[in-house]
């Protein structure tokens, strides 16, 4: 039997044996097609074998051959998968009398699952599935045998249940199947194939008896399938329950209910059932012509191969569904698309005489949804087991694929050339570049212009006569301690020696603006290096020529850099003319997955056609998103979360998700009236039901409120008395005002008076309050101006430091120092008494004009916060050493949101955002430690802690450290807890565990930055500001590191 005889048997071995390649590659993560295929002929068929083969340490790999580039154009390819009975093909025979053996296995084969086919009405390949599965799970230990969760608990308000205007509904999660709501959300906003499964009708004699085990399972799918999607039409409800449909598929895969399933393989075990229950439906309608299968129709294509081995050409028509990408060392999909179009030594397909190997790949029909499978998982042969790959990878919204079309093979092969000889030429380009912003033959390089400009530099520099040794040891003291360094000025009294001097005498030059290191230097620090001689003829001809070399490197430089840009730009333009951008495909919706290989959680982006908008569809939660989030969460290199699939749809086709009309009316069809009579029942019977709930809801709350009535009139005894406040216990406020500040700048101000007083015995009150007033500034501006070490922050002290920091307004800082002496608190004695009344009596006469109240209040409300941030910090910071990190969290979470709102008007409105971004992350990471020690303990009562501690405390705080994509350690931080409880997943637990852990992940690892509300911030002490800069230098001098002040 040739292998063309089994291409062309509809249910041939071929397809047996790709699909047996298809689940060795998914299991293993193994993509040689020479390894697979070995390991599948070792074990004569025999899955389970095979994959004990590949997984095992002494596993063998064959030597790779150039025969390896013509595997992919047989049936049996690794790349592409030929499906169902639908493909039509054209291939040459190119096995030769040495394959009697791989004939007789096919032949077996055929055999083998054609009585077994007859027999079940199950193919083999479904059965050495199953097995498989079951073998990878019990030896792996990836799962446990649990009842059945629900991930996603029902409010018991229903109203927190019920769906908002024409909001999309959600999926609940019922056990780790968010594999299953993506991939239906993303079917089910195709509105033809909506309308394809809407309007299903089971045939006729299959209602009777169905006539094997395939109808007695795809029929029943098919029902629960399209009562899911007219709930998802119609239904009142926020998110209906999935489970029916659910449960039909996990019966089918046959595998443990708590293993997370993979979407590839979810799409195509549901796409080939769909198939299989249209083809039924088709054979049953048709009349006398070859049934047509809308499912064929909407998702498969055909590609040519065209290819060389070994100097004879053969040609290979293939049918492809879902088509496989490879993700590994490609930066675009683009690229993907052209390694994955072209193999071997393409040259050799356009000449005669060759013996290289090699072949093309061409689209010859496109289907309207085109799907990208994105190979992210390999597998890791020494550790045993696959790994996620995290690069990054883009792909745009629209994709042209006339560059992949066989009519254009011609064209695209002349761009392929031009592309490739662009590319070298632009290879010598960068090397060119690279040498002149990398000079030097050390393992120090430097850019040639910098170099040059350091030399001018230097030959400019002032010229000295001696040594920078001798001068500073002809000075030492006998004592061995060195002296000031001289200062330049002394230098230059002094003058060099005439001994020294040559008889050109050296020329006085002002300093050249340095670009890179311009800066003051202090006078204490020592002299930088300069030419001890140099006359000006010297300097004339260097200077010359080293700003003639500069601006010569500078004009290379940019040349170079200017062509790579050109090659670039004419790179990326290649295939922007008119006749290779007629076959658009637009991006309909994004499959994300984030974790590892072994665990995760899967999410969908789908793009609303009707609103011109992406929509985030993540189990029970639709939300509005946007290009620049599907961006950082689908291209990957960021965090854990990659695209995994990509769905395109032909942006021609707007059959695809144009509305339904109404034929009579012309009016397009909405809601329940796209639905047919028995689905419209359906979903009227289950909106009846909830709105029982939301009845019966209304009448228990009235019922309880009724209650609460009657007991209000019930007379009580009188509530005790409050204890009153030990001495000691500070007094908590909600925030102090600026009148109870006041009270610690008494001292200051009188200490203000007195020193004028003395100064200014016998002059009147208004002048002794107006020196008072330029000595307190004058004494303010003293300590806004040091650099204190971090325990002192002057500007706890006194507001006026802080807005002399911050630049505040002179009149703002002039009316807040009236009002510090025109305060009641100076009413002690006669002479402060006066002062006071001469300071309101110009408060009062201060115009409204003069001085903008409102910014006024809003100056002195920053500086409330400032203070009330900077006791959120210290008490957060207490409770940290004291190692409470459940209190210390939440003061720190609002000291650094309140700090970042401060820092966001200027640098030095805040504290050290570094500092306290590090003390949050170290509490959540203790926290996240604690909470799974707990888990791991078994104890019922301190699982149930640890999951109380990470859901109200760390999984609220996760969006606080992704919103900010730049603080690389958050988000490093967030991937280490994410990890840390992905691990269990792993691990044999109680069943009772493996529930709640799969009800808990979810939630940890969904990607929203959405910031959710917190408790209310907690109280604070009231503190003088005495008492309050002392508790703060003492808590930043105890911490090990040392942070800045924010200034």
């Amino acid at each position: 039997m040739t292998v063309e005889q089994n291409v062309l048997q509809p249910g041939g071995a071929a397809k047996h044996q790709q699909t047996f390649l298809n689940q060795l590659r998914e299991i293993t993560g193994i993509n040689d097609i020479q390894v697979l295929q070995q390991a599948l002929k070792d074990s004569n068929g025999n899955l389970e074998l095979a994959v004990a083969f590949l997984t095992a340490k002494n596993a063998k790999v064959p030597q790779q051959e150039e025969a390896t580039y013509y595997q992919t154009a047989l049936p049996g390819n690794d790349r592409y998968i030929s499906v169902g009975s639908q493909a039509d093909t054209n291939v040459i025979d190119l096995t030769g009398d040495d394959k009697d053996d791989l004939q007789r296995a096919i032949a077996l084969s055929l055999e083998e699952s054609n009585r077994a086919f007859r027999e079940t009405g199950i193919t083999d390949e479904e059965q050495a599935i199953s097995r498989v599965l079951e073998a990878s799970i019990a030896e792996n230990k990836a799962s446990l045998k649990r009842t059945h969760p629900e991930v996603w608990s029902d409010s018991p308000n229903p109203y927190d249940r019920k769906r908002q205007d024409n909001c999309p509904v959600g999926l609940k999660n019922v056990g780790n199947t968010c594999w299953f709501s993506a991939v239906i959300q993303s079917l089910f906003n195709l509105l033809e194939f909506r309308r394809l499964v809407l309007n299903f009708n089971p045939p006729a004699n299959a209602q009777d008896l169905p006539r094997n085990q395939k109808e007695h399972r795809n029929l029943p799918f098919m029902r629960e399938l399209r009562y899911l999607f007219a709930l998802l039409v119609g239904s009142k409800r926020k998110y209906v329950d999935p489970s029916r449909a659910v449960e039909i598929l996990k019966d089918a895969f046959k595998s443990n209910d708590s293993q997370q399933q993979d979407v590839s393989e979810f799409t195509h075990k549901l796409l080939d059932w769909l198939e299989d229950a249209f083809q039924i439906k088709a054979e049953e309608e048709r009349d006398g012509e070859k049934p047509k299968n809308p499912m064929v129709e909407l998702f498969y294509g055909r590609f040519l191969a065209v290819g060389v081995l070994e100097g004879k050409k053969f040609e290979n028509t293939e049918m492809f569904g879902q088509y496989p990408l490879q993700v590994n060392g490609f930066k675009d999909l683009h690229e993907c698309l052209e390694a994955a179009m072209i193999e071997g030594e393409i040259e050799s397909l356009h000449s005669e005489n060759s013996a290289k190997s090699g072949q093309e790949h061409w689209f010859t029909e496109l289907p309207p949804v085109l799907t990208f499978e994105l190979s992210r998982f390999e597998f890791n042969q020494a550790l045993g087991r696959p790994e996620k790959i995290h690069n990054k990878l883009e792909f745009p919204p629209i994709l042209y694929l006339d560059r992949y079309m066989h009519k254009n093979r011609e064209i695209t092969r002349i761009k392929r050339d031009e592309i490739k000889r662009l590319k070298e030429y632009l290879t010598v380009l960068q090397q060119r570049l690279e040498r002149y912003l990398s000079y030097g033959s050390g393992p120090k390089r430097f850019p040639l212009v910098d170099v040059l400009q350091y030399a001018l530099e230097f030959a400019s520099s002032k010229p000295v006569c001696t040594s920078p040794v001798d001068d500073l040891g002809a000075s030492a003291p006998s004592s061995g301690t060195l002296p000031a360094q001289t200062s330049p000025s002394t230098i230059d009294q002094q003058g060099p020696s005439s001994s020294d001097v040559p008889s050109t005498s050296p020329v006085q030059r002002s300093v050249i603006h340095k670009p890179f290191t311009q800066s003051r230097i202090p006078p204490d620090l020592p002299m930088h290096p300069a030419p001890r001689h140099i006359t000006e003829e010297e300097l004339s001809v260097l200077e010359g020529c080293l700003h003639r070399w500069r601006t010569e490197v500078e004009n290379d430089t940019r040349d170079l850099q200017e062509s790579i840009s050109r090659i670039h730009r004419t790179i990326e333009l290649m295939y922007s003319d008119k006749t290779m951008v007629q076959v658009p495909y637009r991006l309909h919706a994004v499959l994300v997955h984030e974790g590892q290989a072994n665990a995760g959680h899967y999410w969908a982006y789908i793009y609303d056609h009707h609103h011109n908008r992406w929509m985030k569809y993540n189990d029970i939660s639709v939300t509005k998103s946007t290009w620049e989030e599907l961006e950082r969460d689908s291209f990957g290199g960021y965090r854990n979360a990659s695209a995994y699939c990509l769905m395109y749809i032909n942006d021609k086709e707007q059959y695809l998700i144009q509305e339904e009309f109404n034929k009579e009316t012309g009016q397009i069809l909405l809601g329940m009236d796209t639905l047919p009579s028995d689905l419209r029942d359906y979903v009227k019977e289950d909106n009846k039901r909830f709105e029982k709930e939301l009845e019966e809801w209304d009448a228990e709350l009235a019922q309880k409120a009724q209650q609460e009535k009657l007991l209000s009139q019930i007379p009580r005894a009188p509530a005790p008395s409050p204890a009153p406040v030990q001495a000691g216990e500070p007094e908590y406020l909600e925030q102090p005002s600026r009148t109870d500040l006041s009270k610690h700048l008494k001292e200051d101000s009188v200490q203000a008076i007195n020193k004028a007083l003395a100064e200014q015995e016998d002059r009147g009150p208004e002048a002794i309050m107006d020196t008072a007033i330029k000595l307190e500034y004058a004494r303010l501006l003293k300590l806004a101006q040091e650099d204190p070490p971090p325990e002192c922050d002057y500007r706890l002290r006194h507001a006026i430091v802080y807005f002399i920091q911050n630049q505040a307004p002179k009149k703002i800082i002039e009316r807040t120092l009236l009002e510090q002496f025109g305060d009641h608190n100076l009413s002690f004695d006669e002479r402060c008494r006066n002062i006071m009344k001469v300071a309101q009596a110009k408060l009062e006469m201060i115009k409204p004009d003069e001085v903008n109240m409102e910014e006024y209040e809003r100056w002195h409300q920053d500086y409330r916060n400032f203070r009330e941030t900077t006791m959120f910090l210290m008490v957060g910071l207490e409770f940290f050493q004291k190692k409470s990190y459940m209190e210390a969290l939440l003061y720190l979470i609002y000291a650094y949101q309140n700090n970042k709102e401060l820092l966001s008007k200027g640098p030095y409105r805040g504290h050290d955002e570094e500092l306290i971004s590090h003390y949050r992350r170290e509490c959540l990471l203790k926290l996240n430690e604690h909470a799974a020690a707990l888990f791991e303990s078994g104890d019922d009562q301190e699982v149930n802690n640890g999951l109380i501690i990470m859901n109200e405390l760390i999984v609220p705080c996760l969006p606080l450290l992704l919103v900010d994509e730049m603080e690389e350690k958050d988000i490093v931080a967030v991937e280490d807890m994410r990890n840390r409880w992905c691990s269990y997943l792993g691990q044999e637990m109680e069943p009772n565990l493996q529930e709640k852990l799969t009800d808990f992940l979810p939630k940890l690892l969904d990607c929203s930055t959405e910031i959710k509300g917190f408790n209310d911030p907690p109280k604070l002490p009231s503190y003088s500001t005495h008492e309050l800069c002392e508790r703060y230098a003492r808590i930043m001098m105890s911490l090990s590191r040392t942070p800045a002040d924010g200034r």
